[in-house]
């Protein structure tokens, strides 16, 4: 199989050619909790509705974490590309396999045991609080199987194919999309029937996709000689995704916090949020697939020495990604109801979740820059640097925001929302104040010893 080099050449063309696999891959991983959410609310009521936002909220924290610890992965074998060592590419991927077969069986077990203090924790709504707790448990029965998608995932985008995962979660959501049909509206199983048809697609998926790639020319080999190798990288792996995976679990927990400060206001409130962060999963799409797309870029030009065609990425990428995000403000900011009535029947729910969704149109701009600068500290290895932006933003802005908000008499969604997009100008200023720090450093130190 060739290896997409991304350190000669133009870099906008292929730089939107890698991106709009991984796009079109989001959008389809996007389609799990949209297709879940949609048939619920059309055979089910606002309690199943209540318990699929709240149960796929907590799967969704339980995803990114996986997704954060791939970075990794993703990271490392893009500088091994870029400094032209397959073998090393190749233990790589050993001891992420090794690594990440260890985190799907302590996933696997963490949750089933955890399954009702998280309800209890997001202040699931009393009708629905059963329902999530189900939820939950039958999904993250799966948890060896959302691992395995994202591990897939991290290689293939390391080594610079981006179709590769597009063909897993392609497979995974047409299967999911035909057991929620079967489970829910025609068997009637409910929110159990929407968890089932969820592990039920991912495993085949994943089943189906290990037998594509044993069938394809890799360039790296998997051995006993990498094995001993690969156990070494393990350590490296984890340096590098720990910080971007505790950075996006302390996102999606203030994001759980805010769920939970909204189901406290009720169950149409917890509903109507649950249809806009379904929602907000697709308006989000492009900024984060050039956030996937740029770690990977830029990782391959690190690797090769070439800092400063990195940087000239990260701009080609936000002036890309700043088109597509105006047009989504437009249609989220002034056509929210069109969209959650989509997922809803019930008026008083898709009220509350377009109130939510204009807040997240101010989010849909900014998120165009944070996104790429957080995808090419990323690729430059400063993962660290993103944890702490992260943790700031979403510990010194979000929740408290959001908190202070719902407090106020008479509230409204659009002012808790409002904390998402001032979390992210603050994450801007210190990711470009750690942009001019880096650039400062490039002008005292020798290239091949910036990053």
């Amino acid at each position: 199989m060739r290896v997409t080099q991304f350190t000669e050449g133009k870099i906008l063309f292929p730089l939107v050619r890698f991106a709009l696999p991984v796009l079109l891959a989001l959008f389809l991983q996007a389609m799990y909790g949209a297709v879940d959410l949609w048939v619920v609310g059309r055979f089910g009521s606002a309690a199943d509705v209540s318990a699929v936002s709240t149960g796929s909220q907590i799967m969704q924290t339980v995803t990114v974490v996986v997704t954060g610890l791939a970075m990794g992965i993703t990271i490392l074998i893009g500088q091994k590309i870029g400094e032209q060592k397959p073998q090393e590419a190749g233990s790589v991927v050993m001891g992420g396999v090794l690594l990440f077969a260890a985190i799907a069986v302590f996933l696997t077990v963490l949750m089933q045991l955890g399954a009702v203090p998280l309800a209890r924790l997001m202040h699931a709504p009393p009708q629905a609080f059963d329902r999530t707790v189900s939820y939950v448990r039958i999904c993250s029965a799966g948890a060896v199987f959302i691992v395995a998608y994202n591990l897939v995932g991290s290689i293939f985008r390391g080594i610079g194919d981006s179709k590769m995962p597009l063909i897993t979660v392609a497979i995974a959501c047409a299967l999911n999309i035909a057991g929620d049909l079967f489970f829910v509206a025609f068997l009637r199983m409910g929110v159990a029937g929407t968890a089932l048809a969820t592990v039920l697609s991912q495993a085949v998926s994943v089943l189906l996709s290990v037998g594509i790639i044993r069938r394809r020319e890799l360039p790296f080999s998997l051995s006993r000689e990498s094995l001993r190798p690969g156990l070494g990288l393990c350590g490296r792996i984890f340096f590098l995704g720990v910080p971007i995976a505790f950075q996006d679990l302390l996102v999606s927990i203030s994001f759980l916090v805010i769920l939970a400060i909204v189901n406290s206001l009720g169950l149409i409130a917890s509903a109507g949020v649950g249809v806009a962060e379904k929602l907000c999963a697709f308006i989000m799409l492009v900024p984060s697939a050039y956030m996937q797309s740029m770690s990977a870029f830029v990782a391959q030009n690190i690797g090769a020495g070439k800092p400063g065609r990195a940087k000239r990425a990260l701009f080609c990428g936000i002036l890309s990604s700043l088109a597509a995000g105006i047009g989504m403000a437009y249609f989220s900011f002034f056509h929210g109801e069109l969209m959650a009535a989509l997922f809803s029947n019930d008026w008083d729910v898709i009220f509350a979740a377009a109130d939510y969704m204009r807040a997240y149109a101010i989010d849909c701009i900014l998120t165009s820059f944070l996104f790429c600068l957080i995808g090419y500290f990323n690729g430059c290895g400063r993962t660290f640097f993103v944890m702490i932006q992260g943790i700031i933003g979403a510990f010194l802005v979000r929740i408290p925001f959001s908190y202070l908000m719902s407090r106020l008499p008479g509230v409204s969604l659009f002012s808790i929302g409002l904390a998402t997009p001032a979390s992210t100008v603050l994450q801007i200023i210190l990711c470009a104040g750690y942009l001019l720090l880096l650039e400062k450093r490039r002008s005292h130190i020798p290239k091949e010893n910036l990053i």
